[in-house]
């Protein structure tokens, strides 16, 4: 299907020189090939950024350098939106176009109204529940690129999970971590919350972050300094690792604004993957979440920890051997 952009660059409703277009949070689907000029993607989650790859864009995680114009995908995150319209802001010359397209659910409507009180935003094209809408560019208001921020002295970034505030079910799965040793893996382990919390153990030998957005893996970098520490980019349901004594995980349930337990089931199975034949798995999860089934598939006995404030910790122990893994 042709995508909202597309239409609304064959329409003459936005308009981008055939030149070097930075392309700021595309999605792995996005239809970069119908831009003008040079795409050059900067996209910081891993399973994006390889679908893009794969399909041959070149691809960043982070943006560098100078463009002659720049296209935003919105986010759901809307702190993150408005620090990527900035950023486009910078990276392109003063009157250069500016392309920001997205979704009513990624709060389209809202970034709107904010942009047409900074800019001079042009012919708004509306098309399956979204719309794409350009600007000249210019320096963006301060606050919308904000530095990092500190929480209870850990650094943050807009757009990563959690950035406000310690996330209740990473401080409660905080309180059953303090028994762990050998080599532990921290799978989505976001800003490094939970990993100072794992190493805080003079037992633990190693903790490995595994992180699928660049931003907070940046983030948790500076968090965690730990010599024993190791930093992993990649997607923690595919990644190969291990074998590991224990995995700690607060697995994202959300793809893009849906509710998706598939995504935690996964985070299970990968960990399954991950753990020597007698380790554990620690995981935290909102309690109405199915996840029991997917567990005793994969572990041999498994246990509520705790279940108060909406959250469960669940221990899993030794896993089952399953067919095709290796």
């Amino acid at each position: 299907m042709t995508s909202r952009l597309s239409l609304a660059l064959a329409g003459d409703a936005v308009a981008l020189p055939e030149r070097r277009i930075l392309v700021l949070r595309p999605p792995a689907d996005a239809w970069l090939s119908d831009l003008p000029g040079t795409p050059v993607a900067v996209q910081g989650f891993k399973p994006d950024h390889d679908a893009l790859a794969a399909r041959g864009f070149e691809v960043v995680p982070e943006a560098g350098g100078t463009a002659d114009a720049a296209v935003v995908f919105l986010s759901r995150a809307k702190a993150l939106s408005l620090a990527s319209i900035a950023e486009a802001c910078a990276a392109v010359p003063e009157g250069a176009t500016v392309v920001v397209d997205g979704q009513k659910t990624d709060g389209v409507d809202s970034v709107l109204r904010q942009c047409r009180k900074m800019f001079e935003v042009g012919e708004v094209f509306s098309k399956a529940h979204g719309k794409t809408f350009s600007f000249p560019a210019k320096a963006a208001p301060a606050d919308w690129s904000p530095p990092p921020a500190r929480v209870a002295g850990f650094v943050t970034r807009a757009g990563v999970f959690s950035a406000d505030g310690i996330d209740r079910g990473s401080a409660l799965l905080a309180d059953h971590v303090g028994g762990l040793s050998g080599r532990v893996c921290d799978l989505g382990a976001g800003w490094g919350y939970l990993s100072a919390q794992v190493l805080a153990s003079a037992d633990v030998r190693e903790c490995t972050l595994v992180e699928a957005e660049h931003a907070a893996l940046a983030c948790a970098r500076e968090n965690v300094t730990d010599p024993r520490a190791r930093f992993v980019w990649a997607d923690a349901t595919s990644w190969t690792g291990g074998p590991f004594d224990a995995v700690v995980s607060n697995p994202p349930f959300h793809t893009a604004r849906r509710a998706d337990p598939a995504l935690g089931r996964a985070f299970i199975v990968a960990a399954a993957r991950l753990l020597a034949p007698r380790g554990r798995l620690l995981m935290v999860a909102n309690r109405h979440l199915p996840y029991e089934e997917t567990l005793k598939e994969y572990f041999a006995t498994i246990q509520v920890l705790d279940d108060r404030d909406g959250f469960k910790v669940i221990a899993a122990n030794t896993t089952k051997r399953q067919r095709g893994r290796a």
